[in-house]
């Protein structure tokens, strides 16, 4: 609907717009008249966004309407102003698909990542917000939409009123009530603001400052943004209750993003549904004895294998993510040398993936997941002591000293051992402050994990290199065995190794001030009120 001076809702009802209207004009002290704009037209909406509401938190609103004035791909801001559009020849909205014309990249369909959208402003807008996660609809609609031309009393047209009744299909059957706006004819502000506060005085008319995308959602029982589970604790929680809500809201994120992984959406769900599944192998191991012992372990095998069964597709996907940047980087070889490594790992990124999939759909994920569940939801209802604050206090102290300590060890010589050891040690006390982190000051935490992080990072860009350095050599081995790796491809694949060689130098280099900083008396000192401030 089109953005105007004001938004409202008809609390009366479309049938009664007609009347209201009336009262309204007649009310504003002015000769003010409305007149119908011809017959309603009808309009088929669907709003596109990430999974993870990446576009609705930048304040953007991609909207396909699909008339019988032509299909457009619109891109509006929060207070609705039109940023860009992509007018698209055919569409089927209901199918969620949509051609992108003779500029464009052929037809499009939903899912779909912004690289499928052709060349041009829409596109510029949409691709650093949304990365590389894909656009997918988030809500779909019909609106029945009729126009009225306000006039003064030289039969001048003001402003205009849009009365939008809509149909919500997805995601669930509804009727939000119809929405009114108002748009001032330009060089006739002062009267469109005028009858602005007209119906804003009218007791059947509602001001609304929210969005078409926001009023659908709302009147099918969803609301934007909200796709990640949170865990609100309190310290004298026992622990074991503790624990098992915040496996709960690991479970809910694992359970959330398991069809965007076997659909392959974007690379995204099985990077949000490994961290899941590593804070839950976290969790269980650093229960302690809030946990019953049988019960860890048992979940601590089911877990390990899950997580074992994504590793190979997102190592590949890994690659995948960053096969532009290590093209961009060969001076002796051409990137089209590399198109044989490329093909490899797509092909072995699609077997990879084939393995993932039936190991989701299989009956052995699905016992897990549901008897997961089963147990959790008896363990909420735990009363034995420690308490949440004693064992997150606890555990903090435990990681923070551990941490702290395996740092220390390492020197210039140190095997590349060592520092993955003490990658996961700084791990594991990050998912202790973020999964227990409703019990800590938000500063604090913020200023803890951010440290962890710096550190985490420099670890992570190592250990990487290192890993998808051996990996090269081991591809090649298997395409040599294939009889796909010609000559050139191989000498490329060997500037790339020298290339991640490079990385895990530098990487090392900046190790010792990132530690430093870690291991600073203010950073630990941080890391010591966490612990004791959550104990308490």
């Amino acid at each position: 609907m089109p953005n105007g001076s004001g938004g409202f809702v008809i609390e009366g009802g479309a049938g009664a717009s007609h009347e209201i209207l009336d009262e309204v004009t007649s009310g504003t002290g002015t000769s003010l008249t409305t007149v119908g704009d011809g017959p309603a037209r009808r309009v088929r909406r669907t709003w596109l966004d990430t999974f993870d509401w990446r576009l609705y938190r930048a304040g953007l609103a991609l909207e396909l309407q699909a008339g019988r004035g032509g299909t457009e791909l619109i891109l509006s801001g929060r207070d609705g102003e039109r940023l860009a559009a992509l007018p698209v020849p055919a569409s089927d909205s209901r199918a969620g698909h949509a051609h992108a014309g003779a500029n464009g990249a052929g037809a499009l369909s939903w899912p779909s990542m912004t690289a499928a959208l052709p060349p041009g402003p829409l596109r510029e807008l949409l691709e650093p917000v949304a990365g590389i996660r894909a656009l997918a609809p988030v809500a779909r609609a019909a609106s029945r939409i009729r126009e009225h031309r306000v006039l003064n009393s030289d039969t001048k047209t003001v402003a205009r009123l849009i009365v939008d009744e809509m149909a919500v299909s997805y995601p669930a059957k509804a009727h939000p009530l119809p929405q009114l706006a108002v748009i001032p004819v330009r060089g006739y502000q002062a009267q469109g603001e005028r009858l602005s506060s007209a119906l804003a005085a009218n007791g059947r008319i509602s001001p609304s400052g929210r969005s078409a995308l926001e009023i659908a959602l709302e009147a099918a029982g969803q609301h934007p943004g909200r796709r990640t589970a949170t865990v609100q604790l309190t310290p004298a929680i026992p622990a074991a209750a503790a624990l098992a809500a915040i496996l709960t809201a690991q479970l809910d994120i694992i359970e959330a993003n398991v069809p965007g992984t076997i659909r392959d959406v974007d690379t995204e769900f099985l990077h949000d549904l490994r961290i899941a599944i590593r804070r839950t192998r976290s969790a269980l191991k650093l229960a302690g004895r809030a946990l019953p012992a049988a019960l860890a372990e048992r979940y601590r095998a089911e877990f390990k294998w899950l997580g074992d069964l994504t590793t190979p597709t997102r190592d590949l996907d890994v690659y995948l993510l960053g096969f532009g940047q290590m093209t961009a980087g060969l001076v002796g070889a051409e990137s089209e040398d590399l198109r044989p490594f490329l093909q490899y790992l797509m092909r072995s990124r699609a077997t990879a993936h084939r393995d993932l999939a039936r190991g989701l759909r299989s009956a052995r994920f699905a016992r897990l997941t549901r008897q997961w569940r089963a147990d959790l939801a008896e363990l909420r209802q735990a009363r034995k002591r420690p308490t949440a604050a004693q064992l997150a206090g606890q555990r903090i102290a435990t990681a923070q000293r551990r941490a702290l300590r395996a740092g220390q060890r390492i020197t210039a010589v140190s095997p590349a051992a060592d520092l993955h050891e003490l990658r996961k040690d700084c791990k594991e006390l990050r998912y202790l402050v973020e999964l227990f982190g409703s019990l800590h000051d938000p500063e604090l935490r913020w200023q803890a994990v951010r440290e962890l992080k710096a550190l985490q990072d420099c670890l992570g860009e190592f250990q990487d290199a290192e890993v998808q350095r051996d990996e090269i050599h081991v591809f090649a081995e298997r395409m040599l065995d294939e009889r796909s790796a010609p000559a050139a491809t191989l000498l490329a694949m060997g500037e790339i190794a020298a290339g991640l060689a490079a990385r895990q130098q530098h990487a090392r280099a900046t190790f010792d001030s990132r530690f430093a900083a870690f291991a600073s008396p203010a950073s630990q000192a941080r890391l010591t009120a966490l612990a004791r401030t959550t104990a308490e």
